[in-house]
Formats: structure tokens, sequence, C-alpha cells
């Protein structure tokens, strides 16, 4: 957890429905969210270099915040979220290279319709999606002008990040755990269960189209869960092909817009680049799942991954294939991460 500190900080809570003046401008706030920022709140021109930040959890990746720092231009960074503090403030704006650093947290679907909200989001010249509970983002967010702020931002070639639940809602696809969290117990036996929430038409991000995200891959073994969730999305008829990017906790995925990716964070981290051989063998409800052959290529940081031509070097290379719910692997030893 970064600390907020309390110089240079201003806190505009959701209370406040009225234009408050404040020592370091003006700044309008409304029932629904809350708004910090440190550095200087009036927006300024700036040019940005578009990029994706994908972060896998855990403990903040220095370097992947340093990266897009220096890819705001002198601009605006914005972090959202829709709950938790400040606490990236002070320390991404000590980085350098930024204007300012702000923190809103839209805590209601009637805090992200404030056009204040939407506004904020659309001087930005970095945005971050902090971790928290991605089903409340689709909830709050989806189809408001926080989604439209979101994508104006990205057609102004800013950077984008996220982390966690952050991450999950950078996909195409995305699974939600809006009724809490699928296991892969669970998912390998019975990909139709309680728990398997999964929805689209959220986030339009440069190349993420048919991707599907996972993070605290292997912390918290999700291999079994991801290759139900992949295909449950090739079964119900969403894509013919899915891509999957899951990622290890501490670990970030730092992606050029020509889809060139590299990996910064723990020296013991990877990526796990996935993809669907066609329908599954059998996908139904209260039934094992089998589906076979599904392409892996996990990259160490020392591993480069392209997203738009799908390959990479450095890595190693093999398939998983789940039978009757229990999931195999070609490489040695059977190893599925």
């Amino acid at each position: 957890m970064r600390l907020p500190m309390a110089a240079r900080r201003i806190l505009l809570a959701g209370f406040c429905g009225a234009v408050c003046l404040v020592s370091r401008g003006q700044i309008l706030a409304a029932p629904g969210y809350a708004y910090y920022v440190v550095g200087d709140p009036a927006d300024v021109t700036a040019t940005p270099t578009p990029g994706l930040a994908l972060m896998g959890g855990g403990t903040d990746v220095d370097a992947a915040f340093q990266w897009m720092t220096a890819r705001a231009g002198g601009g605006d960074f914005l972090v959202i979220r829709t709950s938790g503090t400040d606490a990236y403030n002070q320390w991404i704006y000590d980085m350098g290279n930024v204007n300012s650093v702000a923190t809103l947290v839209i805590k209601t679907r009637n805090g992200a319709l404030n056009p204040f909200v939407a506004q904020t989001i659309r001087d930005a010249e970095a945005l971050f999606i902090a971790g928290g509970d991605q089903s409340s983002y689709v909830d709050f967010w989806k189809g408001t002008p926080v989604e439209d702020a979101i994508h104006y931002v990205v057609a102004k070639n800013a950077p984008i990040g996220g982390t966690s639940a952050g991450l999950a809602v950078m996909s195409e696809f995305v699974y939600t755990g809006e009724n809490g969290s699928a296991t892969s117990y669970q998912t390998l036996a019975d990909p139709f269960n309680r728990y398997v929430t999964l929805t689209r038409d959220f986030l339009v991000l440069p190349n993420m189209a048919g991707t599907l995200t996972d993070s605290h891959f292997v912390e918290r073994d999700r291999m079994g869960r991801f290759v139900g969730f992949l295909a449950r999305l090739i079964h119900d008829g969403w894509a013919a092909d899915v891509k999957g990017i899951a990622i290890d906790r501490e670990t970030a995925v730092l992606v050029e817009p020509g889809g060139g990716a590299t990996l910064v964070g723990n020296p013991g981290g990877a990526a796990y680049f996935m993809r669907t051989p066609g329908a599954p063998q059998v996908c139904m409800p209260k039934t094992p799942l089998t589906y076979r052959d599904l392409s892996v290529y996990k990259t160490p940081l020392t591993a480069r991954f392209n997203l738009r031509t799908w390959n990479g070097s450095g890595g190693v290379a093999y398939t998983v294939s789940a039978e009757a719910g229990v999931l195999s692997s070609t490489q040695a030893g059977g190893n599925i991460y």
C-alpha cells in the first residue's frame, strides 16, 4: 500500500454538492465521487505517447509507472477507482514528468454521470485503473460518460494502465467476479457454476480485441479457471477465437502501439499468452470440462511477445488441456505453469 501525504493534497468528498474553492484551484464535487490531486490542478496542453501497462496485481511495479509517467508528455496523470484512497498520488508525482497526479474515486453510477468526473478523465494524459472490484467498474461505469471519457483518452494516444481488477476490464471480454471469485477447482468441475460471470462491450483498447485477462495467476492457481473462462467464451458463441493474457503478481506487461510487449517487475514473474484451438469437446452445466490443446506461451522477464502477431521469443511454448476436469500440460513433468 502506498501511503498518501497530507501536504499538497486536495480532498473533495462526495458530500459536497456545490462548487468548492480550495487553495490550489477550483474543484467541482457532488454525491457519488471523491477527488484528490497533487501538483497543479489546472489542465495543461501536452502530447502523450500511447501504450498499455497490464499489471498482474500485488505490490505495484515502479518501472511500469515510470514508463507511464514518461509517456504522459508532462501532462496530467489520473487514477480511477470505485473505492480506496489517494495513496498513489504522491508516489507517482514524485517520479516526475507530470503536471499533476489525481485520483477519482467514482463510488456510484450516479457519480459516473457527473460532468466534472467525465471532464477530469478527458483531461488526463495518462490513465490508470486501480485494483479493487471489477464488477463495480462494470456496474458503475459501463454505458456512462466515464466509459466515453476513457475512450476519449485512448483516442488522444495517452498511455492506459490497470492492475488486478483494473487489468480485468482492459480486455474485450471481462470476468466480472460479481458473485465472488471463481476457483480453478470449481470452474473445471462445472464451467457454468455461479461464479463464472463474463461480460463484453465495455472498453475498447488498442491490441486488446478478442482477449480475456487475468491476474495473480500462479499465486492463486488460476490456470484451471482461465481455461474454463476461455471455453465458455467459445461455447457461448461470443467469438470463434479468443486470446488470453494472464499475468503473475508484481509483474507488468508493457505494450507498445505496434503490439510489441516486454515485461518488468518481479524477476520470478511471468505472463502467459494463451489461445483457444476451437470449440471445447465437453462444456456443459454440472459436467467436468474437457478442452484440449490450448496453446500457451510463457514469457519470463527476459522474453518478448507481440500481441498483434501473437508470437514471442525467449519464452516457452506448450499446450494445456482439461480432460474431464483435470488439467495436463505438454511441458516436461506436466507442469501447467
